[in-house]
């Protein structure tokens, strides 16, 4: 495992403002194999909300990893399975399908659970791609209601892919899913489901899914920061955290070859701050803990100014998933004022013109809130866009009702 520190300082309201990213990069013993993979994303109507946005994210994270050497498709199922996007390489084109498609989920009626395995092992079965083991990564709050939905016909399913060689990964979404039906999945190919409770979990429970479809280069990757000369020192990234003496401690999760996780922390510091940061986590079966040098930056290089622009991001998407809160509620006024945060913290990106950092993305989705919050719209259909930068790991996807007045005049 590699790891590395950086950090910069700001002015923020008069005040000096320490920020810290810790990355951990997975080392890459030689190239990942590709992989061969059939996404299958619950649009049931017990996925409204939370879960469903978490589900896009996940397939955004995945699909965002990938690279021409792998095939992917896209199956969405509510009461009926509807293989979206085919098995396709993950080049230019086939990462636009994917687009498409993951821009415009809506939720529907029913959980055809079953159906939808079975559809998707037959997509991946009608796919020979030499050397790759097909896998199918479900997305779901595990709910069946349409077609069989007790545990025996799940657990014949499970045994009937593993006996094919279809591996089943599993991510359970909300507090409500099914464990016994995805571990009848799973277990047989001898892989274990995560789960998550919505997008804010999101990021430690696909580095488990990751390491096992990617290779895992590591695994309960945690860092622990003793801050020095910090008022106050937030984890601002959504990773689970713990309090060990005077020292944070951030679970990063899983990590995978090739791959990296990065948290970024930030408080009020003095005249002289800094922080020890330790590494720890498992490799090849051995616990592995190494001192993180802290490597400090001037503000306006170009690392620095990656840390700055990752410092607004995350308020940007802060302001804006708010925003769209506020949005459902009718409150028009509040909406308009979190808008208006978001777009000083685009500004600010545009500005630093950091590298990675996707700010015509984030351009597209505040003039969609714009447009929203001018025609006063509220409880209009469902459509999943994200507010997520992969390279910032921001890891925070919104449920954005957007279709019903795009088409309106």
């Amino acid at each position: 495992m590699n790891w590395s520190a950086w950090a910069v300082e700001t002015q923020q309201e008069g005040r000096k403002h320490g920020s810290i990213l810790v990355t951990a990069e997975g080392s890459a013993d030689g190239a990942r194999a590709p992989v061969l993979v059939n996404l299958l994303l619950d649009r049931s109507g017990s996925m409204k909300g939370a879960p469903l946005s978490a589900a896009v994210e996940a397939a955004w994270e995945f699909i965002e990893l990938t690279g021409p050497s792998d095939y992917v498709g896209l199956l969405l199922f509510d009461g009926v399975a509807e293989q979206r996007v085919q098995v396709v390489p993950m080049d230019a084109r086939g990462k636009r399908q994917m687009e498409d498609a993951l821009s415009d989920v809506r939720t529907g009626r029913g959980t055809a659970l079953y159906g939808a395995v079975e559809a998707g092992a037959r997509a991946m079965q009608r796919v020979l791609v030499p050397g790759r083991q097909p896998r199918l990564l479900l997305l779901t709050d595990g709910e069946p209601s349409v077609g069989p939905e007790d545990q025996a016909s799940f657990d014949a399913l499970g045994a009937q892919l593993a006996e094919s060689k279809v591996m089943v990964h599993a991510l359970g979404l909300s507090r409500h899913y099914v464990a016994e039906i995805l571990s009848a999945l799973t277990l047989p190919s001898g892989v274990a489901f995560e789960h998550v409770d919505g997008p804010d979990g999101l990021s430690e429970a696909m580095g488990g899914v990751f390491a096992r479809l990617f290779g895992e280069a590591a695994s309960q990757a945690s860092v622990s920061v003793k801050p020095e000369g910090f008022q106050a020192l937030l984890t601002r990234h959504s990773f689970p955290t713990r309090l060990d003496g005077d020292a944070l401690v951030v679970s990063l999760g899983d990590v995978s070859r090739g791959l990296s996780r990065r948290a970024l922390l930030s408080g009020p510091v003095g005249d002289s701050w800094g922080a020890v940061l330790t590494g720890s986590c498992v490799e090849r079966g051995d616990q592995r803990v190494q001192k993180v040098a802290l490597e400090r930056l001037a503000a306006d290089s170009a690392r620095g100014r990656l840390i700055r622009a990752i410092d607004h991001e995350l308020d940007l998407v802060t302001e804006e998933t708010a925003a769209w809160l506020s949005l459902a509620r009718r409150d028009l006024d509040r909406a308009e004022s979190q808008l208006e945060h978001a777009e000083g913290h685009l500004k600010v990106i545009v500005e630093l013109a950091a590298e990675g950092i996707p700010h015509k993305r984030h351009h597209e989705r505040l003039v969609d809130l714009r447009l929203a919050i001018e025609r006063g719209e509220g409880d209009i259909p469902l459509l999943i866009r994200r507010a997520k930068s992969a390279h910032a790991e921001t890891h925070v996807s919104q449920v954005i009702p957007l279709a019903a007045f795009r088409g309106r005049k």
